[in-house]
C-alpha cells in the first residue's frame, strides 16, 4: 500500500509539472540560472574593498600619471608577461576580465579624457580586430591562447588618481580612479615603438578582482607579497605627472615647451600636493616656532620675577636698616637732650 501511495504521489507531481506552461518553465529556469551566476560572483568577491570617495569633499585635485612597468617600483605589475599558473600580470588579468564580461572597458578618446557611458563601451571582438589580436571562434565562443595576449607589449599605464580631503573623517587620501593600458608596438617602417592607449577601466569595478591577485613587491625578499588592490590603495606605484584636471583642459606638454620646463612643472605640482597634505591642520613649523617663543617668554618672565623679588628684599632690608638707624639716632638725641636738662 505504501508503494502504491508513493507512485500515485509521483504521478500527480509529474502531471502538475507538465501542466505548467512552457513560458513559465523557461522563466523559472532563467531565474535559477541568474541566481547561480549571482552566487558565483559573490563567491568570487568575498570581502569588501576600499570605501568610495564622497562627492561632496571640500578639496580635491585630479592627477594623471604615466607609470613605466619596467621600473623596479612597478615591475610587479608587468612580470610574468605570460601567465604562470595562477600568476599573471596586470594587463593579462584586465584583458581576461574584459573578454569574460566581468568588467566594462571604455574607449580612449583623442583628447585623453575618460567617458564612462554606454556609448563609449569597448566591444571585445571589435577590440581584437582593431589591434590584430589572433583568436579562434568555436561556435558562439571566442578562444584565445595566452601567448596571443599582447601583455608583453603593454609596458606602461595611465593612472588617474584623486588627492582629496575628507571632512567627514578629517583625513587626507589619494585614491586611484581609473587605469588605461598603453601598448608599445613597432611600426612597419622600423622607426621605433608607437604608443597606443587601449581603453579606460574604472578602478572601483576592478578593485574586487585585484584583491584576489597577488604580486611580488621585493627583489630581495620573495616572501614580500601583497594584493594588487593593496598595491594601488597604498599608492606604491611611481609615475610622472603628464596632466592635471584644469579649466583649460591642457596637458603639461601643451604649455611646457622644453624638457626642463616639464620637469620643473612636475616638481611644482608634487610640491603643492605635499604642502597641502602637510599643512592641512596648520603650519607645524610655525606652530613650533610660536611655542618656542612662548616658552622663552615664560622663562624670561620667571627670571624677571626672581630679580624683582631679590631687589624687593634688598629694598626692604635697606628700608629696615634705615629705619633702625633713624630710630637709633633719634634715641641718642633724646638721651643727649635729657643729659642737658
Amino acid at each position: 500500500m505504501r508503494v502504491c501511495a508513493v507512485l500515485l504521489l509521483l504521478a500527480a507531481c509529474m502531471a502538475e509539472a507538465s501542466a505548467q506552461p512552457a513560458a513559465r518553465r523557461r522563466q523559472q529556469q532563467q531565474k535559477n540560472e541568474s541566481n547561480a551566476q549571482t552566487l558565483t560572483t559573490r563567491a568570487r568577491i568575498s570581502y569588501p574593498t576600499a570605501a568610495r570617495m564622497s562627492e561632496d569633499v571640500v578639496w580635491r585635485r585630479d592627477i594623471y600619471r604615466e607609470i613605466n612597468l619596467e621600473e623596479d617600483a612597478n615591475a610587479g605589475l608587468y612580470y610574468p608577461v605570460e601567465p604562470v599558473g595562477s600568476q599573471m600580470n596586470l594587463f593579462t588579468y584586465i584583458f581576461k576580465l574584459m573578454m569574460r564580461g566581468d568588467i566594462k572597458a571604455y574607449e580612449y578618446r583623442l583628447d585623453g579624457n575618460e567617458v564612462f557611458t554606454d556609448s563609449a563601451r569597448v566591444k571585445p571582438l571589435a577590440f581584437l580586430d582593431n589591434y590584430h589580436i589572433y583568436y579562434e571562434r568555436n561556435g558562439g565562443r571566442v578562444r584565445l591562447d595566452n601567448s596571443d595576449i599582447p601583455s608583453r607589449e603593454v609596458k606602461s599605464f595611465y593612472v588617474k588618481e584623486s588627492a582629496y580631503y575628507d571632512q567627514a573623517s578629517a583625513t587626507f587620501h589619494t585614491k586611484v580612479l581609473a587605469l588605461c593600458p598603453i601598448m608599445s608596438r613597432e611600426d612597419d617602417f622600423g622607426d621605433g615603438a608607437q604608443k597606443y592607449p587601449l581603453f579606460w577601466v574604472k578602478y572601483d569595478d576592478l578593485a574586487p578582482y585585484l584583491s584576489k591577485q597577488i604580486i611580488m613587491t621585493s627583489n630581495l625578499n620573495n616572501a614580500a607579497t601583497m594584493s594588487m588592490d593593496d598595491y594601488f590603495t597604498r599608492n606604491m606605484y611611481k609615475g610622472k605627472i603628464y596632466k592635471t584636471t584644469n579649466m583649460l583642459g591642457k596637458t603639461l606638454s601643451q604649455y611646457c615647451h622644453t624638457d626642463s620646463a616639464m620637469i620643473k612643472e612636475q616638481k611644482r605640482i608634487e610640491g603643492e600636493l605635499a604642502a597641502f597634505e602637510k599643512n592641512i591642520w596648520g603650519d607645524q613649523a610655525r606652530k613650533d616656532s610660536l611655542d618656542s617663543i612662548a616658552k622663552a617668554e615664560v622663562k624670561v618672565k620667571g627670571k624677571k620675577v626672581k630679580k624683582n623679588r631679590r631687589s624687593s628684599t634688598t629694598v626692604k632690608k635697606s628700608r629696615s636698616s634705615s629705619k633702625s638707624s633713624s630710630g637709633s639716632s633719634s634715641a641718642a638725641r633724646v638721651t643727649v637732650r635729657r643729659q642737658r636738662h
